[in-house]
């Protein structure tokens, strides 16, 4: 990321900053990692550390299956099943240490209570629906093809404008950051990346609530929900200015790398951290060698798991693909196209697919509920049609 301001902050780190009554704001230093990594300083109108009530915690911690079968695997997105409540919704699916991969249908926004992931970095990828993401930053409006990246610590709600929503979201323990290879040495990103600083979108219209009562809280930490209450309004802020702050990017705005002959997944890649990669397919052109096959090469998964989440479009590697669709292919064995779909690919100029890809460097585990939506068969959609049914 890089720096930001909005609303009035003081012309010097830790002085006095002083409301128009003459008493002092509330200044917070806002870190994911200690004082060692990127940080926001905060301006409150008042103190953030009122606590009127603590409820008592409520876990939501997966349900792992103890499944010991080593197979690629297919799972129905869109049948889990809509909720009104955004948090209820939130159903994981896929988890290992490093990150957790839920799918969501809230049906409601937030408007009674607010939101905090204490425990990890989150990724919010929108596939149905728009609203506004408001956080004690500011507001961000969002849509359909937007992922709402929202450092961990960050108070917010989701404000939806219909019923009809359906949500990718990507838990992080560490950082979400774009690569290094697409930065310089001052953090900015360099003409070979695939999208730049005016595709993200920073928050907007502060709001500053000067406001006390009982306000609820869900501080989500360790795979439980501590339900507080607080004294003043979250959204209190006056002004804030640093590196740490929550932004949206569109999956539109990613521009495809290409070339003569078909190019790696790593050329997808959108954001980064310590344990996976989060990746971006979107419509291209394909390859133009001559003599160039465009439908993907089989690949041995040694060292990563690959989640694909299948969002729009015709993906011609893949047979019978709908909206909403998980795989996974776990790293031991190889994977590629399905049969036929190769000499098919041939001649073909381009793709309108889009989709968000996952590659973990550990094993994922699959969930109760992930288990729940398998296909049964998607391990035998290789074999010839002879053999399938077997």
């Amino acid at each position: 990321m890089h720096y930001y301001s909005l609303g009035q902050v003081p012309s010097k780190r830790h002085v006095q900053f002083r409301k128009p009554d003459g008493s002092l704001y509330h200044e917070e230093l806002f870190s994911t990692e200690g004082f060692s990594d990127l940080y926001s300083l905060l301006y409150h109108a008042n103190a953030p550390t009122q606590i009127v009530q603590v409820g008592d915690p409520f876990s939501v911690a997966p349900t792992i299956v103890e499944d010991k079968q080593l197979k690629h695997r297919s799972l129905k997105g869109f049948d889990v099943k809509p909720e009104d409540d955004y948090l209820k919704s939130r159903t994981p699916v896929l988890v290992n240490n490093d990150c957790k991969i839920s799918l969501a249908a809230p049906r409601k926004s937030m408007e009674d209570y607010f939101f905090k992931n204490a425990d990890a970095d989150e990724v919010i990828f929108v596939h149905k629906g728009d609203g506004c993401l408001r956080t004690m930053y500011g507001n961000i409006d969002f849509a359909y093809g937007d992922y709402l990246v929202i450092p961990r610590g960050t108070i917010y709600q989701l404000e939806f404008n219909s019923t009809d929503n359906r949500l990718f979201i990507v838990e992080s323990t560490s950082p979400i950051i774009t690569p290094k290879r697409y930065r310089n040495n001052f953090g900015q990103l360099m003409e070979h990346s695939p999208f730049c600083e005016r595709d993200i979108r920073k928050p907007q219209h502060l709001e500053t609530h000067d406001e006390q009562g009982k306000f609820l809280f869900y501080i989500k930490k360790q795979d439980n929900i501590y339900p507080y209450y607080y004294l003043n309004h979250p959204f209190d802020l006056i002004g804030w200015d640093g590196y740490a702050y929550p932004y949206a990017f569109s999956i539109h705005n990613f521009e495809p790398i290409t070339g003569r002959v078909h190019q790696p997944p790593p050329v997808h890649q959108t954001f980064a951290a310590r344990g996976f990669v989060i990746c971006s397919f979107v419509p291209r052109l394909y390859d133009y060698h001559p003599q160039a096959i465009p439908a993907p090469y089989n690949h041995s998964n040694i060292d990563s798991d690959e989640v694909l989440y299948y969002v729009e479009g015709d993906f011609m590697s893949r047979k019978h693909v709908e909206q909403g669709m998980i795989t996974l292919h776990p790293g031991g064995i190889p994977h590629g196209p399905h049969p036929g779909t190769v000499e098919k690919s041939i001649g073909a100029k381009g793709t309108e697919e889009y989709a968000v890809m996952v590659d973990t460097f550990k094993p994922l585990m699959i969930t109760k509920e992930g288990l729940e939506l398998e296909d049964q068969g998607y391990y035998k959609s290789w074999l010839p049609e002879e053999f399938a049914n077997d």
